[in-house]
């Protein structure tokens, strides 16, 4: 388990390693179209064995991750000139980069499958053309032959966009996201020797909607809420710097997107981490210290893949008239599967933090994927600072659990209240989730 609040005591440093990547294509300096052949492998890294490899663009901290000490693949990147960072990381954490400094060209468009030259056999079985479907949708889509050459990767896109998602192989299986509206999805293929085959499939995507939550928390008519927070513009994030797993790492980037969304703007959560890393991402919304009821009230969507997700936190935190701060701190374990909160088992002045597991069942790994989930969490407080976990809804199931714990914590910070979104990772290998928040309300009185 992690510490709740050390993230803002520690700055976030970066330690360089030296090791060489080889990277065989593209060559430093090269121009390219997208997508383009990336070819790289590492036979160390800081005298560390390589347990896997991945790649990233100038500043971005969105990784593509693979296992193993080579990577071959069909990589998409804007038009413009880049860096791109070809990275390794060995088995005990350490992380080393090759940057490739390439140009990426526009590329002639792709000719139609249904008249390209050479024998072509793609097929697409899901969505159907001029279908009306829901984001996110089903693609299904395979094929052996482009222009007559073989198969070696897949991709797909929307309208004019630049970016083509790729997958390598002779299949692509996977959940669409896109914005509500008339659209053309463009199912593209490859060969090994430049051939590039598209399919286009006109297809109208619907706004969908939730079901409906069957039940929730008792929030009384003069309760004070505050709405929308996932869309104020002074989110931040950082890793976890609680985190005592020797070599954790984590990083992570957030935007709004109109979809997936359930009132159309949702805060996107993209997170990477390595050795069982936690990203925090936090908001200051509010300031009220005579509070003493509260209601998180939440959407919340895990995209796949979510299979290495090990918890989901969702904390607040309030400053009392006394100064000191509570910390309601509240997850979804995926390693006990339960419900936790948090503890502060010595003083105000001199705290030690806590996880504890309740009698409530929670595992994020259980939650399906691609949905929107309604999380409400009911706690209060008394004026010393011992907060009572009152129950939890998820997706209008109640649970109860009535747990008191002392949470008070002399900070020293100024009069606020910030809630906190966490995703933690269940793996010492690279890995990552993507998750989105809607219609995030605190609702206090």
């Amino acid at each position: 388990m992690k510490a709740l609040f050390l993230w803002f005591l520690a700055a976030i440093a970066s330690v360089p390693t030296f090791a060489a990547v080889t990277v065989t294509s593209p060559a430093n300096g090269a121009a390219v179209t997208s997508p383009f052949a990336l070819s790289a492998s590492a036979s160390s890294c800081s005298s560390q064995p390589i347990v896997s490899m991945g790649y990233s663009f100038d500043n971005s901290s969105a990784n593509t991750f693979f296992t193993g000490a080579a990577v071959a693949t069909q990589v998409a990147g804007p038009v413009g000139t880049h860096v791109l960072h070809v990275k390794s990381w060995g088995n005990q954490g350490a992380s080393c980069v090759t940057n490739v400094t390439i140009t990426v060209n526009a590329a002639p468009k792709a000719a139609s499958a249904s008249t390209t030259a050479g024998t072509t056999d793609v097929t697409v079985s899901s969505p159907a053309s001029g279908a009306t479907v829901t984001s996110p949708f089903a693609l299904s889509a395979s094929g052996t032959l482009c222009q007559g050459q073989h198969i070696s990767a897949f991709g797909y896109s929307f309208d004019n966009s630049a970016t083509t998602t790729i997958v390598n192989g002779q299949t692509v299986s996977a959940q669409v996201t896109g914005a509500a509206g008339s659209h053309t999805l463009h199912i593209k293929s490859w060969g090994p020797n430049n051939a590039a085959c598209v399919t286009d499939l006109p297809l109208t995507i619907a706004t969908g909607a939730p079901a409906a939550t069957t039940s929730g928390p008792v929030i009384p008519a003069n309760a004070i809420a505050d709405k929308a927070i996932q869309n104020l513009p002074n989110w931040t994030q950082a890793f976890d710097t609680g985190i005592t797993t020797g070599g954790a790492s984590s990083s992570g980037v957030q935007s709004l997107v109109p979809t997936p969304a359930v009132s159309g703007s949702a805060r996107k959560f993209v997170t990477s981490y390595a050795n069982y890393g936690g990203e925090r991402y936090w908001v200051h919304f509010d300031a009220d210290t005579a509070a003493t009821n509260f209601v998180y009230d939440t959407w919340i969507y895990l995209a796949t893949p979510m299979n290495d997700i090990a918890n989901v936190e969702m904390d607040m935190n309030q400053v009392m008239s006394n100064g000191q701060t509570v910390i309601y701190g509240f997850q979804c374990d995926g390693w006990s599967q339960t419900w936790d909160y948090t503890v502060n088992t010595g003083t105000a002045t001199n705290f030690s933090d806590r996880w504890l597991h309740s009698n409530q069942t929670c595992n994020p790994q259980a939650w399906t994927p691609n949905t929107w989930h309604h999380v409400q969490i009911s706690y209060s407080r008394d004026n010393s600072g011992n907060v009572t976990y009152k129950s939890v809804w998820l997706d209008g199931k109640q649970q109860d659990l009535n747990i008191t714990a002392y949470s008070s914590f002399a900070l020293g910070w100024g009069s606020s209240l910030i809630t906190n979104l966490q995703i933690d990772g269940m793996t010492a290998l690279p890995g990552g989730a993507t998750v989105y928040l809607d219609n995030l309300t605190v609702y206090r009185w």
